[in-house]
């Protein structure tokens, strides 16, 4: 009777109770004594919301990572994150190959789901290739930065461990810490803050990028040029430009007032990586309450539009902002398609972007109405949690264990619909696609 129910629902929903169902295990572990230390309060609702926040890998907290969990409920974390960022079906494709299982129909197309691609070929070794990358990525990063740390840490192990989990949470995107502080300490280490920021750029960009790229070195010996994809090619520059562009916003809003007296190499790269770091991740090497109302604006927005499709962040995504505006820009140049690297958009990826969009501000300006309603708060602190939450970043104007348990529910929703993807959540309330069988007359509407 299950099989049969189970095989009623849509991949997008058994994806949804899935990820819930990670939910509920992780909130479960961490409320358990072990993971804690000594004469730690943590409530239920501590547990829960902590759990969807590494789930979504988003970073939020109600508490401070290092001061209530032990070393055993950091691995806990640890464990949890990288599922998350990696994607439950990626985890669950490299079991079900371990003990043999037969990847089917059903579970290719949970894949596709959760990986938000088009087609159901290639997806297994997609998988492995994911994995296999992403796994790559950390076992570097967690060298480089533990043989580094050796210099801040008393111990090899101390150094060790930090710098896996602060690998683990600067690839995932997640913004976890567990210095206490973030990267408040190393403000002034730029070598520690570039790490932070390649590792926090490869999990953004994208998994088929990160493929492609791969590809590329491996075909760059032949003859025939290597062809990246529109996606790749879309994606990425989208998403350079909107690092290139946060940095030099923050760089002129702050030059009067937060970077006075700091030097050019300071506001530099304080500048680049509160840029960096909004694309998905949430580290942070300041205090962003700090800065000012234009900057945090300009920070929400960025946060807003997330990182890049099937990657380890949140937000509408780089692809769907890039193509809104284009849509705009050869719409007023009289233009009913978008043309650009010498490929044309096709039309349903056009009225998916807009559709996006819409239900994004939607869900935003909700959750802002509420928030305001249920938090004796000012509205940018607000603003900056919701667009925090649903770019799945974590930065925070400091207002999260503030919150009231309708305003934790709030942030924990947008936390879970950012990780899940709004495709998905569009997906999961439409339903079947409909063939219509008949058409009324068409007639025009006056708009704007």
């Amino acid at each position: 009777m299950r099989r049969m129910k189970s095989n009623h629902l849509s991949s997008f929903q058994l994806l949804v109770i899935f990820y819930f169902s990670a939910v509920s295990i992780s909130a479960i572990l961490l409320s358990l004594p072990f993971a804690h230390k000594p004469g730690v309060e943590f409530s239920v609702m501590d547990g829960i919301f902590t759990a969807v926040s590494a789930v979504s890998v988003t970073g939020l907290t109600v508490v401070s990572i290092a001061d209530t969990f032990s070393v055993a409920g950091t691995f806990v974390i640890l464990i949890v994150i990288q599922i998350g960022g990696l994607g439950l079906m990626t985890m669950s494709t490299f079991i079900w190959i371990l003990v043999g299982k037969k990847i089917g129909l059903k579970e290719r197309q949970l894949i596709m789901a959760d990986q938000n691609q088009p087609t159901l070929s290639g997806l297994v070794n997609l998988m492995k290739q994911i994995l296999l990358l992403i796994l790559t990525i950390e076992f570097i990063g967690f060298l480089i930065l533990g043989t580094y740390y050796l210099t801040y840490f008393p111990t090899w192990q101390e150094a060790y461990y930090q710098a896996l989990f602060a690998t683990i949470s600067a690839t995932t995107n997640t913004g976890f810490d567990i210095t206490g502080n973030s990267l408040l300490p190393f403000a002034h280490d730029y070598f520690v803050q570039f790490i932070h920021m390649v590792l926090i750029i490869l999990g953004a960009i994208g998994f088929p990028v990160l493929i492609e790229i791969k590809r590329f070195f491996q075909h760059k010996k032949k003859s025939e040029p290597y062809r990246f994809s529109l996606f790749t090619k879309l994606t990425t520059s989208t998403y350079f430009i909107l690092i290139a562009v946060g940095f030099l916003l923050i760089l002129v809003l702050e030059w009067t007032h937060f970077f006075v007296g700091k030097s050019w190499h300071e506001s530099f790269f304080y500048a680049l990586f509160q840029s960096v770091t909004t694309r998905s991740s949430g580290l942070s090497t300041l205090d962003v309450s700090e800065f000012t109302l234009a900057t945090q604006l300009i920070l929400s927005v960025s946060m807003f539009i997330g990182a890049s499709p099937s990657s380890v962040g949140g937000g509408i995504r780089t692809t769907t902002f890039a193509i809104v505006l284009l849509a705009i820009f050869f719409y007023a140049k009289g233009k009913g398609s978008i043309k650009v690297f010498n490929r044309e958009i096709y039309e349903d990826d056009m009225r998916k972007a807009f559709v996006v969009s819409a239900v994004a501000v939607l869900l935003f300006v909700v959750a802002v109405i509420i928030l305001s309603i249920t938090e004796q708060l000012s509205l940018m602190p607000i603003i900056f949690e919701v667009a925090s939450a649903f770019g799945t970043c974590g930065l925070s104007l400091g207002i999260t264990p503030e919150l009231s348990t309708i305003g934790k529910i709030v942030i924990m929703s947008l936390m879970f619909i950012g990780r899940i993807g709004l495709v998905t959540l569009v997906f999961l309330i439409r339903g079947k696609e409909i063939t219509e069988k008949y058409h009324y007359p068409k007639e025009r509407v006056i708009i704007g």
